[in-house]
């Protein structure tokens, strides 16, 4: 294997435990909602209790009034919806979007493990790449880490409602559940909606520089990295940089729109941010919340 490929995630592997250790650790649970409650017992009424859950089966058999009591699971499932379409590989400056998805996926995974809880994720370009169950363990999240950067897509477009849909269909408990994407794709608002209905969804977008404007330059051809569609543009021209700018910047307004209509938590994260930064802010956050 390539030494600087290797280097490359191993890199990856120590940013994010270092991040871990001195950011997340000890806070971790309380910036996810996903928790949810599992039946513990069967006890006598109390004054106090709520009314919504005796237990009415019980009741008419003991004759006195009995109430189901709840226990917050002690274990989460942190699922990460994976965007590997060829987009996703373009950066501008030393770090593209891929890696930064790998950053993420890394610190919130190793995150996960030290609180003994599940990871699982899905990559998707126009398909389903890859499906991995949720599982336990430092050696689970540092092979998945691995796979993301060596896995080759087959794919050659992004249908990030497809995996929606498969997420869905296939994760019946209530999980977390992070979907890192450029959302460079088609219609998904509607799926993502209902997934944010049953679980704890958030979404980071990630964005280079030159998704929102046009670097200035001569007469040069564009091709679609996911439809292979060639466009020749004028960078020079600044009626065209213009129009090219507020054509990105209007969507990116709307991924924002959308996000706060259904609910759902977003963080936007740029190939030259400090995603580690970012990322504790965001998590200061969504303690507070």
């Amino acid at each position: 294997m390539d030494p600087l490929f290797l280097k490359k995630i191993k890199k990856i592997e120590l940013i994010a435990v270092k991040l871990v250790e001195t950011l997340i650790s000890g806070g971790y649970r309380s910036v996810f909602h996903g928790q949810g409650i599992e039946f513990n017992e069967v006890r006598e009424y109390m004054y106090g209790d709520d009314v919504r859950l005796i237990d009415w089966n019980v009741t008419s058999r003991m004759g006195n009034p009995y109430t189901k009591t709840f226990r917050e699971e002690r274990e989460l499932i942190l699922f990460s919806i994976i965007d590997i379409s060829p987009s996703i590989f373009y950066g501008s400056g030393p770090v593209n979007k891929h890696e930064v998805a790998a950053l993420v996926f890394a610190v919130l995974g190793l995150a996960a493990v030290y609180n003994n809880d599940k990871i699982g994720t899905v990559f998707f370009s126009n398909k389903i790449e890859k499906w991995v169950p949720p599982a336990k363990g430092k050696k689970h999240v540092l092979s998945l880490i691995n796979d993301l950067f060596s896995f080759a897509p087959q794919g050659t477009g992004s249908n990030l409602d497809l995996a929606l849909k498969t997420v869905s269909r296939f994760l019946k408990k209530r999980s977390i559940c992070v979907v890192l994407s450029d959302f460079k794709t088609g219609d998904y608002w509607k799926r993502l909606s209902f997934l944010s209905q049953k679980h704890d969804v958030i979404a980071v977008k990630i964005i280079d520089d030159n998704d929102l404007d046009f670097p200035r330059t001569g007469l040069i051809p564009l091709q679609d990295p996911e439809t292979g569609d060639v466009l020749y543009s004028m960078g020079v021209s600044e009626k065209f940089r213009k129009n090219y700018n507020k054509y990105w910047m209007d969507q990116h307004n709307l991924w924002k729109h959308n996000c706060r209509r259904y609910g759902i938590a977003s963080l936007e994260l740029n190939t030259k941010d400090d995603a580690g930064l970012k990322l504790y802010q965001f998590f200061q956050r969504r303690k507070q919340l």
